[in-house]
């Protein structure tokens, strides 16, 4: 099982239509272009593009997101990992890092997982707690499972005049984005990535920009992206002018229609507080810090909370390794 070129790999995913987004090989493509390097391997139903992250002495730490048939991964055989800890170990991996496409409600042995030495990783990369959003059935039945509050935004947002519509001007989409994370207080992309991830996706209709506009004045915008049959919302900004005429809401509505006319049966708005819903239920009008300050808003388009499985660990380097998970430890500390 040898590291495999892109063509191969996209010739592979071609028979896997539910692979997430970020196992495409434009999603490697996009990293390959800041900082990290890629490499692909295939045996059979597995797949994995591995990212690999320069850190310093020459040394890497690997990435494995959502790999395909994630839902087999533990019992993959000795060859598959052979192969993986193969190209880990030429890259100089201090670990691997495996984020399963798996709900955490789904079954996965613990003795499958030490008999190939993936640990349990108490440390995630992407937010593990998500919203889902089921965009099969008429738009009538994806309406009414929304709260009433959030269709009376979006009927509102009509009435005032908002229009949604497919935007290519990055720069200003990138503009928005610096207003967003400075009132949020979150770390945003540079105009280059942002303008890389549109390059590369677009022309294959794998994502757009919509941008909700008053009497032609911008004041919101996102990135939704599709891979198969699901969609994510990939990015989102929003002025400060005009928020009374509740564009944010017509522009997630319009979004999950572009994701439906492609295909796509379900809209994954990526990340809300990891907490259970009771939790989220009990707090979200009083909390505002991080992830809560959205989860508000999400909630509000009817999905289903869900958590992904929690991370694995496939360590390379122990002593570094041990490092590395004080380093996080301090970081977690300092919140």
């Amino acid at each position: 099982m040898p590291e495999v070129s892109l063509s191969d790999w996209n010739q592979f995913l071609q028979n896997h239509p539910h692979a997430h987004l970020l196992q495409t090989g434009e999603w490697g493509e996009l990293k390959s272009a800041f900082g990290w390097r890629t490499a692909r391997l295939i045996q059979g139903e597995f797949g994995a593009q591995i990212l690999f992250r320069k850190l310093p002495l020459g040394f890497t730490v690997g990435y494995l997101p959502k790999p395909v048939s994630s839902k087999q991964l533990p019992v993959a055989g000795d060859r598959f990992w052979g192969e993986v800890d193969s190209v880990c170990k030429k890259h100089r991996a201090i670990f691997l890092k495996i984020e399963p496409d798996l709900w955490n409600d789904s079954t996965v042995s613990n003795l499958q997982i030490t008999n190939h030495k993936l640990r349990t990783s108490p440390y995630n990369i992407q937010p593990p707690r998500t919203i889902i959003i089921d965009l099969r059935g008429t738009e009538e039945e994806i309406l009414a499972r929304m709260k009433q509050k959030c269709r009376y935004n979006m009927r509102l947002a009509e009435k005032k005049g908002v229009t949604v519509r497919a935007w290519d001007d990055l720069p200003a989409f990138h503009r928005m984005m610096l207003v967003t994370g400075g009132r949020d207080e979150f770390g945003i992309h540079s105009l280059e990535y942002y303008q890389r991830v549109y390059d590369l996706l677009h022309p294959k209709e794998m994502c757009e920009i919509l941008v909700a506009e008053y009497e032609g004045q911008p004041l919101a915008s996102l990135m939704i992206a599709r891979s198969g049959t699901q969609s994510y919302y990939l990015y989102g900004a929003s002025t400060n002018e005009e928020r009374n005429r509740m564009p944010t809401y017509l522009l997630q509505w319009e979004a999950m229609k572009w994701a439906r006319a492609r295909g796509c049966e379900e809209y994954d708005l990526w990340g809300v507080p990891d907490e259970d819903e009771a939790a989220l239920e009990a707090d979200f009008e009083t909390r505002h810090d991080g992830l809560w300050g959205v989860y508000r808003f999400k909630r509000g388009f009817g999905g289903e909370v869900k958590r992904a499985a929690q991370a694995l660990d496939r360590v390379y380097n122990p002593l570094l390794y041990k490092l590395y998970l004080w380093r996080m430890a301090g970081l977690e500390a300092g919140q």
